[in-house]
């Protein structure tokens, strides 16, 4: 579980932190920043991937040279704020599968900067993974070589404390600045067997996010038996609602949440295989026997079945990242919404991010939410952007119970004090 992310430098971040619950809602007026935040998370997804700097950032493509992995909005100047050189990436976070003998919490961090010679190319300067107290490892350059060229190594320095003493030892193994250590130590035979368990349990992480912004348009199409992957748009719902099904317990919650969620009298879903092509076609069948496709459900009801698929999943992602979730949704649906996503991510280990301009919804939210909403805002007369824990704000909860957060947001009442309390801040520290 991702507990908290710090971006240094990126886009147009100085030095903020967004602090993480189960789930974690963002609000921001358009261009505050918001979506900077999602591609901080993306740019960490595609280091658990196991992706180079070029193909995080520069976008991956295949053999064939077909588009793998969409790159991070913006020029390569523009992903680092500007005037400067490199930004950097902490995460707090707890580990799975932990024990005694293992600590929990871990920290990555990693600064990556751009080449200023000419070739513009991306490389890490800095990295270091903390679990508890104990560094397992930290990556840098090569003394008296600032810019390294791209082939170059770079030095790894992997220690640990002996169990019971307080003598230390530690290896150097040499990695490629042009990829995250983290994604290579696995590939040296001089790092320790438990050193390398905690990056696997890392990147594990990373690795297991999803990105969705679904298209009403995608998840109205038929699916190929045997996809049970949620794709980013929406793809493939019709098998990954049949997979989910299969276990008849999620089908008769997920059928449940489904009339609660619509107006539809949903009795079940079929699936309804095409003689012709083989694919699987999404239908509800009402209390009444009428049948219903996929393609003449309205646009909010496939964004609730897609969100029900990817929180009912077999195997739930770690953390799901959405645009605007209430997006297509009516008001009088988004409790019902709310106390789907917020039940589900208490009872599971994933974490729901989302974005949002709704009063309705920011009003609803519960009081562990609450805790974990972040508001976003531009500077004036400036590119920086502030990240900003609700619930710190002055007399914020107070005025969530006389006038609701709905009303702070609608008035501007939220961001007002966020560049108040920054303006303060900035006061005092000068």
């Amino acid at each position: 579980m991702i507990k908290s992310l710090r971006l240094i430098n990126f886009k147009s971040f100085e030095d903020e932190t967004l602090r993480l619950g189960p789930f974690t809602v963002v609000v921001g007026a358009n261009a505050s920043g918001k979506s900077n935040i999602r591609d901080a998370f993306r740019t960490l997804h595609g280091i658990g991937r196991g992706y180079g700097l070029a193909e995080i950032l520069g976008g991956r493509y295949g053999p064939g040279g077909e588009l793998q992995w969409n790159p991070i909005r913006g020029a390569p100047e523009e992903i680092v704020r500007l005037g400067r050189h490199s930004f950097a990436l902490i995460v707090e976070m707890s580990l799975r599968g932990q024990s005694r003998v293992r600590p929990s919490h871990a920290r990555y961090a990693i600064r990556v900067a751009v080449d200023q010679a000419g070739s513009r190319r991306f490389r890490v300067i800095f990295e270091r993974l903390m679990v508890g107290n104990a560094n397992i490892y930290t990556s840098h350059p090569r003394a008296g070589d600032p810019v390294a060229k791209q082939d170059d190594a770079t030095n790894l320095l992997v220690r640990m404390a002996k169990t019971g003493s307080q003598k230390k030892y530690g290896h150097r193994v040499a990695v490629r600045p042009d990829q995250p250590a983290l994604t290579q130590i696995g590939e040296h035979n001089r790092v320790v067997r438990a050193h390398k368990w905690y990056a696997r349990q890392v990147i594990d992480i990373l690795a297991n996010m999803r990105f969705l912004d679904l298209l009403p348009d995608r998840m109205r199409r038929p699916a190929f038996p045997g996809q049970d992957t949620l794709g980013d748009r929406g793809e493939n719902l019709p098998t990954v609602l049949r997979e989910i099904c299969e276990d008849p317990s999620r089908r008769n919650a997920l059928v449940s949440w489904i009339r609660e969620l619509t107006p539809m009298d949903v009795a079940d879903l079929e699936f309804v295989r095409d003689p012709t092509t083989g694919l699987i076609q999404l239908v509800f069948r009402e209390t009444n026997g009428r049948r219903i496709s996929a393609y003449s459900a309205s646009d909010g009801t496939l964004r609730f079945l897609a969100i029900l698929a990817a929180l009912f999943a077999k195997n739930p992602v770690g953390l799901h990242v959405f645009e605007e979730i209430d997006n297509g949704i009516h008001p009088s649906r988004l409790r019902l919404l709310l106390d789907l996503i917020e039940s589900q991510t208490t009872k599971s280990r994933t974490q729901v991010v989302t974005t949002t301009h709704s009063p309705g919804l920011l009003s609803m939210v519960g009081d562990e939410t609450f805790d974990s909403t972040g508001v976003v805002v531009r500077r004036p007369f400036t590119d920086d952007s502030v990240i900003a824990s609700v619930a710190n704000l002055p007399n914020a909860k107070n005025l969530r119970e006389s006038q609701g957060l709905g009303r702070l947001l609608e008035s501007n009442w939220l961001e007002d004090a966020v560049i108040f309390t920054a303006s303060v801040e900035d006061t005092e520290e000068s």
